[in-house]
């Protein structure tokens, strides 16, 4: 069994659908961030940074105690690890999609999380903010429209957790942008969103 702490953030939908695509028996504990429980000292032990998600493993691969995973790049890797699943045995491979992966936790969702946040949530206009991080994530969009021109998905034709890393970022972006110019990220959102596991997995919690 596996212990998931989230919030319904793309962040905690990663660990989610992960959780939900790989069949593994977890159960959830929500973290309501907005009233600071992520600050909570039994959180914290699990997650240092007291960020979500995190899990806690209680039948790991090795070792007899329970194992804990925080920071959801780390989170997917482990689950792809401990499943097989996701994260192709060959290196080249293997790379691609863990270049995708870092390109998620690099770009998308530090410069996504920093536009959506200026456009919606600041408490004060900040005009240069939002030109600059609404600059920075058409420009990752871009990228991603090129990407899939080539590619069925963001490593290769086969889904892998570089795309579910992406997809509820992606998707939350694709509000606010013209998405008339981008066909192909239209296409995998929906080809991705159709997919039960991710129609299951955002609605955790």
């Amino acid at each position: 069994m596996i212990d998931l702490y989230t919030a319904g953030t793309p962040n905690g939908h990663k660990a989610s659908i992960m959780l939900e695509e790989t069949g593994l028996p977890y159960q959830v504990f929500p973290i309501n961030i907005s009233m600071d429980e992520q600050f909570q000292p039994d959180f914290v032990e699990i997650s240092p940074w007291s960020k979500i998600p995190a899990i806690v493993d209680h039948d790991p691969a090795e070792g007899d105690s329970p194992y804990n995973v925080f920071e959801s790049g780390a989170i997917l890797m482990y689950l792809a690890e401990k499943t097989g699943m996701f994260l192709p045995q060959d290196l080249l491979a293997r790379y691609d999609v863990i270049k995708w992966l870092m390109f998620q936790i690099g770009g998308i969702g530090p410069m996504f999380g920093q536009f959506g946040h200026f456009v919606m949530f600041a408490k004060e206009d900040v005009p240069y903010a939002k030109r600059r991080y609404r600059g920075e994530a058409e420009r990752i969009m871009d990228v991603i429209e090129d990407r899939l021109a080539v590619s069925q998905y963001l490593a290769s034709d086969d889904y892998s957790i570089a795309d579910i890393a992406s997809y509820a970022w992606v998707k939350g972006a694709s509000g606010a942008m013209e998405m008339a110019e981008y066909s192909n990220i239209s296409r995998w959102l929906k080809k991705i969103g159709d997919r039960p596991a991710v129609q299951k997995g955002t609605d955790v919690p």
